[in-house]
C-alpha cells in the first residue's frame, strides 16, 4: 500500500510505482561520512547526530570504527547504549578490529576485505586465498559471539565477477547475516548495478545491502536500482559526505523512496532539513545551494512563470509528490532578475503593502534592474523601493475604506 503519508503521485508517462514497496535505510555519516576531507566529529557531535538519526528511524546507524582509536570506540559504545536503532560498528578482517567492535556492545558488526585484484595487489598485499580465508573467519568469529553480522567485498564493482561469486557463496556458508556489495570507486552505471545485485542474489541467502560512492554523480541512482534488483537496504549519508566525491544521500535516497515510487522506509521526513543542517554545521562542508531535497534553493523560485505557477498552486512547478513541508522546509519566492509581478505583488502583500497594478509593475522593473547587476535583492531592499514608490500600507488603506 502507498504509504498514508506520500502525495498522490500524478498521472503520466511515470506513474508506475510498484518498483519499490519497502526500503530500509543504513546510515553511515558517523563513519564513511567523517571520511570526508578535513572532517572531524567530536563525541558530543556524533551522539547528537545519532540521537537525531534514531528518532527519525533510521535502521541502522554505522557510529564509526570502534578500533580507530579509544575516543571512537567510546563514542561508538555510547551510541550503541544510548539509541533504540540498531548501531554498527566497523572492523577489517583482522582479530583486533573484530574484538574492538564486539567489546563495543553495537548490534551489528560490519567486516570488510578487499576483492579486486588491485586492491589485493597494491594495498593489501595479499593473495586470492588469503582473503577468502579471512573473511570466512571473520564472519565466523562475529557469528560465533552471537552478534549479527555484515560482510562487505571491498571495491566489489571492480572485483573479477567469478572471485567476487566465491567469496560471497563462501561468507553465506559461514552465516553471514548481510552481504554488502560496495561500488567503492563509484564506477557502476545503474543498470550494470542491478545486474550485478540480482546476480549476488542469486547466490546467497543473506540480505542484501548497497554501498554506492558518487564520482560520477550516480550514487543515488545506483542505490536505488540496487534496491530494484533485490537489495533491502543502502548505505546513505547525510548531504553525501564521505570519501572523495561522497556516498548516495540520505535525504534523495529517503525522499525518492518515499515519493517516486511511494514505498515506505519508516523513516520521519519532516526532520530531514534539521539533519541536513545540523550535519553541515558539525562537518563543516556546506551544502550547495542547488542540492537536492536540502539546498536553499530546493524550493524557491524566481523565474516569473514559475512564481505565478507556484502561487497558484505549488504543484505547477515543483514535483508534487514532494511538498517543502514533508522534508521540514519552507517554500521561497526570490526577487532578483528573472522575477515577475507576481511574484513582486506577493511579497508586497506579505511586507503589510497593498499595491496597485501600476505600483507593482513599477516595483518589479526596479527589482530586475538591480538584480540584473548580480546584487540580491533583500527584503530591506523590496520595502525601499515600495516606500519610494509611496505605496500605501494595507492598514492605511484600510482606514481610507473606513
Amino acid at each position: 500500500m502507498r504509504p498514508l503519508r506520500a502525495v498522490e503521485f500524478f498521472q503520466g508517462t511515470l506513474d508506475s510505482t510498484e518498483e519499490i514497496q519497502t526500503a530500509r535505510v543504513f546510515d553511515t555519516t558517523l563513519r564513511d561520512g567523517e571520511q570526508s576531507p578535513g572532517t572531524s566529529f567530536s563525541y558530543d557531535d556524533k551522539r547528537e547526530i545519532a540521537a537525531i538519526l534514531d528518532e527519525m528511524g533510521t535502521h541502522v546507524i554505522e557510529a564509526g570504527f570502534p578500533v580507530n582509536s579509544d575516543a571512537e570506540f567510546e563514542a561508538v559504545r555510547d551510541i550503541a547504549e544510548s539509541t533504540s536503532t540498531t548501531t554498527c560498528g566497523l572492523a577489517r578482517v583482522v582479530e583486533g578490529d573484530i574484538e574492538a567492535a564486539l567489546d563495543s556492545g553495537v548490534e551489528l558488526v560490519h567486516v570488510f576485505v578487499s576483492t579486486s585484484d588491485v586492491q589485493i595487489e597494491d594495498s593489501m598485499h595479499s593473495t586470492r586465498e588469503d582473503v577468502v580465508q579471512r573473511a570466512v573467519e571473520s564472519v565466523e568469529r562475529v557469528k560465533d559471539a552471537g552478534v549479527e553480522c555484515m560482510f562487505s567485498p571491498m571495491d566489489a564493482t571492480r572485483t573479477d565477477e567469478p572471485f567476487l561469486i566465491e567469496v560471497i557463496e563462501a561468507v553465506s556458508d559461514a552465516g553471514t547475516d548481510w552481504i554488502n556489495i560496495p561500488d567503492t570507486c563509484g564506477v557502476a552505471t545503474p543498470r550494470r548495478f542491478y545486474d550485478l545485485i540480482e546476480k549476488v542474489c542469486a547466490h546467497t541467502d543473506a540480505r542484501i545491502d548497497v554501498h554506492t560512492h558518487d564520482d560520477f554523480g550516480l550514487a543515488t541512482a545506483n542505490a536505488l536500482s540496487g534496491i530494484e534488483a533485490g537489495a533491502d537496504q543502502a548505505q546513505v549519508s547525510v548531504n553525501s559526505i564521505g570519501e572523495r566525491a561522497g556516498n548516495a544521500a540520505y535525504e534523495e535516497y529517503v525522499m525518492a523512496v518515499e515519493s517516486l515510487y511511494q514505498g515506505d522506509t519508516g523513516i520521519d521526513t519532516t526532520r530531514i532539513t534539521e539533519l541536513s543542517e545540523i550535519v553541515a554545521e558539525k562537518s563543516g562542508v556546506a551544502t550547495p545551494s542547488n542540492k537536492p531535497v536540502v539546498g536553499s534553493n530546493a524550493f524557491s523560485h524566481e523565474s516569473g512563470i514559475h512564481a505565478a505557477g507556484v502561487i497558484e498552486n505549488a504543484d505547477t512547478f515543483e514535483p508534487g509528490v514532494m511538498t517543502p513541508e514533508m522534508v521540514g522546509a519552507e517554500r521561497r519566492l526570490v526577487l532578483g532578475k528573472h522575477t515577475g509581478t507576481h511574484s513582486v505583488r506577493e511579497r508586497l502583500r506579505d511586507r503589510g503593502f497593498d499595491p496597485t497594478d501600476e505600483e507593482v509593475r513599477a516595483v518589479t522593473r526596479r527589482v530586475k534592474d538591480f538584480g540584473a547587476e548580480k546584487r540580491q535583492v533583500t527584503v530591506n531592499d523590496l520595502e525601499r523601493f515600495a516606500e519610494d514608490e509611496d505605496i500605501s500600507r494595507q492598514s492605511e488603506t484600510e482606514e481610507v475604506r473606513a
